[in-house]
């Protein structure tokens, strides 16, 4: 069995410096516990093409090293998380990254900074919420940590390491929870404070360098949304020195030098540190700064809360001034957390308060035009459950970071031609639903229908509008389409959701509406307005343009929805909600064409975990907290509205063969089969047999917690189901079962799948082509192909 990874979907960590963007051309940003390997030029467009696991808990910063000696095993990645440990990676080897892991923090690494030295000794800092600063050494194969700074209450913003014209001596600035800049240079075998900047106001939060002739230009980024340039210079003989406390900037722009010394091989250098530039323009929090050069021409990229990216250059004369700003993001967003240029300066790319990701490139006609990239979105929090829409051109998520979103393979049809499926992309195409609460689970009523539960009493049901419908035709090439003609006739043309609003408002003629008052001349950031695309949205358009109107709220749960389920025809759903109690944990039977409840089935006494209609649409099959799972089913399955479900089935102490919490269940695609999974590592297939169901098969999984199961549309081997099982630990095993008799055919391990917990599997509703889509609690989505 050959397995590729056809799509990977994750946002970036909400933090400062967790991206950067290596001289390889790639993108490395932490997702979650683990690094996101992006592609921005993949065949033309964008996709994840790896991921780099080793960390226990959340990164919080990524840094790629530039100027790598060219030797086997060489540090070119570094990592700090939660975790208290930060880890070295040589990803040259594209299938087992080495890796060294430093530990010695009490607390999560927030800063990682690394140096090489002329002897290509890797020199490394990591500060820490413990209010140290350790620096660290190669000693012999391992690393050691040779100085730690004692910060005492402090907390570690920004670290940079640089290296001093003439002498060649190595610099640290260390930025923290106050408005100074902390200068350490080498003395002996320790870095001690030599220098104090002083002129931000507030906490400053970014730091980079640049070598400019022979001197050394310093940035720092602060939360006075200010951005000051230092310039640190050789002198040839130390003048008049002041210490500290004789030393102040004033309000206003003060070019006063400041010198210090320091001592290599016991001989002196003297340096000049002076105030160059302050540059004003940001509205707010300046998060981050980076230098870029191309050819002579210097450029400064900064980031910041008020949404906004900008490039600064200095004139001939020296003075910096705006050149590019971008950003002004729509929407919830809140600015962006830190920003990168492309190795030759030619791009750059923001990560956002919500996990986005922003690319600009340059236009090749002129240099003052960026336009938009093609970038890659994804969930900032835990993915909860998925669909495939019943033609499988698309999957749909839920979040615990409150939305539902959309994914979608971009064909681009002239590359399909020239070349194999491997350039065809997958991209985030829409994003239905931006909710209040968490969001739970969901189910497909037809390809433009769906049901959504969140924490909250009530289902939700939206319906797709025209200016999807045409978009999805236009991104995904869908010829055969009769619901969507319909859909184009009679559905609003898109949604806005009012200012405080829980439910999305649909939008049917822009244009009437435009002469009159309306919530979109008070929020414009939050109305619909119709977009035709031609290229995967980004993130501002699907935060705004793609919602879709809801049509219908279901009451009826007495506590928070946690499943949901369809027939494949769509006519009837099937809900639950957390339970502790019989009449609480009842499942509710809708009818989808008028919404009323039908019937109330009670099975459990706790909540019930999953439910599950047969492809037949005959048998209901729910699976509980109270570890026994039953089986409902129609009597009257001919009749236009016939829902008369009763139960066949219902395991107790006696016929259970599961002892833990029942996690998850599916039917095999031929109705006869269906499969349950447990926290006691069982999967066990049943049958039935005569009126009721029975065991058939049992897989133990010891050690293992079983969160996910999914039967493949089609047999293998023409005598095998195939089923996908998904663990806690967030593996992924696919077996072949045939009379019982089940077989590992392959194992998708962290690498390539979730290193949290599966929440949910689902093959694609096709006998063709076999893909599986998977979620999980690491905030991933991804899609499989397998070939036999």
């Amino acid at each position: 069995m050959k397995i590729t990874n056809r799509y990977t979907s994750v946002a970036c960590n909400r933090t400062t410096e967790s991206l950067d963007w290596g001289p390889d051309g790639l993108i490395y940003y932490a997702a979650c516990h683990s690094i996101a390997v992006f592609d921005p030029k993949f065949h033309g467009s964008a996709k994840i093409v790896r991921t780099l696991t080793g960390h226990k808990a959340r990164i919080n910063t990524v840094k790629k090293l530039h100027d790598v000696p060219i030797v086997s095993g060489a540090i070119d990645l570094i990592s700090g998380s939660d975790d208290s440990s930060c880890i070295l990676w040589n990803t040259q080897d594209s299938v087992n990254p080495r890796r060294c892991i430093l530990e010695g923090h009490t607390k999560g690494v927030t800063q990682v900074e690394a140096f090489y030295l002329k002897d290509d000794n890797l020199l490394v800092a990591t500060g820490s919420a413990d209010s140290t600063v350790k620096l660290w050494k190669r000693n012999g194969e391992e690393f050691a940590c040779f100085q730690t700074i004692n910060l005492k209450t402090g907390y570690c913003f920004a670290l940079k390491f640089f290296q001093l014209p003439g002498s060649g001596s190595v610099m640290l600035a260390c930025a923290m929870d106050n408005d100074l800049i902390d200068l350490y240079a080498r003395v002996g075998e320790e870095y001690i404070l030599v220098e104090r900047l002083k002129g931000h106001t507030d906490w400053v939060r970014g730091l980079d360098c640049v070598r400019e002739g022979e001197d050394v230009l310093l940035a720092s980024a602060s939360q006075d949304s200010f951005i000051r340039l230092w310039r640190i210079s050789q002198r040839e003989r130390m003048r008049a020195q002041r210490s500290f406390e004789e030393f102040s900037i004033d309000e206003d722009i003060v070019l006063e030098e400041r010198v210090f010394s320091v001592s290599v091989d016991g001989k002196e250098f003297h340096y000049a540190l002076a105030l160059e530039s302050v540059l004003q323009g940001h509205e707010g929090w300046v998060y981050g700064v980076h230098f870029n050069r191309q050819g002579d021409k210097l450029h400064l990229l900064s980031s910041s809360i008020d949404k906004t990216l900008t490039i600064w250059t200095p004139s001939e004369s020296g003075i910096w001034f705006e050149s590019v700003r971008v950003g002004e993001v729509g929407g919830a967003s809140l600015g962006f957390y830190g920003g990168k240029f492309a190795p030759d300066g030619k791009s750059f790319i923001g990560h956002g308060f919500q996990g986005s990701l922003h690319l600009w490139h340059q236009d090749p006609n002129s240099c003052a035009v960026w336009k938009p990239g093609t970038t890659i979105g994804g969930h900032f929090e835990a993915v909860r459950d998925l669909a495939w829409d019943p033609a499988g051109r698309f999957v749909v998520t839920v979040s615990a970071d409150q939305t539902t979103r959309i994914h979608a393979a971009w064909p681009r049809s002239a590359i399909r031609e020239g070349d194999n499926d491997e350039s065809i992309t997958w991209h985030e195409i829409a994003r239905p639903q931006v909710h209040g609460y968490d969001m739970q689970c969901l189910c497909m009523l037809s390809r433009y229908r769906f049901a959504s539960g969140a924490e909250e009493k009530i289902v939700r049901i939206f319906q797709a509008p025209a200016n999807f419908v045409e978009n999805l035709r236009q991104l995904c090439e869908v010829d055969e389409d009769p619901e969507g003609e319909e859909i184009l006739k009679t559905t609003p043309k898109g949604a806005s959701v009012p200012s405080l609003g829980l439910s999305n408002k649909a939008v049917y003629s822009v244009e009437a509406e435009a002469a009159t008052k309306h919530v979109k001349d008070m929020y414009p950031e939050h109305y619909f307005i119709p977009t035709k695309l031609e290229s995967p949205p980004a993130e501002e358009t699907l935060m705004q343009n793609t919602l879709w109107p809801e049509m219908q709220k279901l009451y009826g749960h007495g506590y928070e929805i946690y499943a949901l389920a369809s027939t494949r025809d769509g006519r009837f759903i099937a809900s639950a909600s957390r339970a502790t109690s019989l009449e609480h944990a009842r499942i509710l039977i809708w009818n989808t064409t008028n919404w009323k409840i039908l019937q109330k089935l009670e099975a459990h006494q706790l909540t019930v975990t999953q439910l599950a209609f047969s492809p037949d649409n005959r048998s209901l099959l729910a699976v509980s907290r109270d570890r026994t799972l039953s089986v409902f089913e129609n009597k009257k399955p001919s009749e236009e509205d016939g829902c008369d479900f009763q139960l066949v089935t219902h395991t107790d102490k006696h016929t259970s063969v599961h002892a833990r919490i029942i996690w998850c269940c599916d039917w095999s695609h031929d109705s006869v089969h269906f499969v349950s999974g447990s926290r006691d590592g069982k999967v066990v297939l049943w049958k039935r047999n005569d009126t009721q169901y029975g065991a058939c098969g049992v897989l133990e999984l010891k050690g293992e917690s079983v969160t996910a199961v999914a039967f493949a549309r089609r047999k293998i081997e023409d005598v095998r189901y195939l089923v996908a099982v998904g663990l806690e630990r967030g593996a992924i095993q696919l077996y072949g079962v045939a009379q019982g008799d089940w077989k590992l055919l392959a194992t998708i391990d962290e690498t390539c799948g979730h290193h949290l917990t599966v929440k949910r599997l689902a093959f694609k509703p096709s006998s063709e082509v076999i893909q599986l889509a998977s979620c999980g609690e690491d905030n991933f989505v991804r899609v499989y192909d397998f070939s036999f």
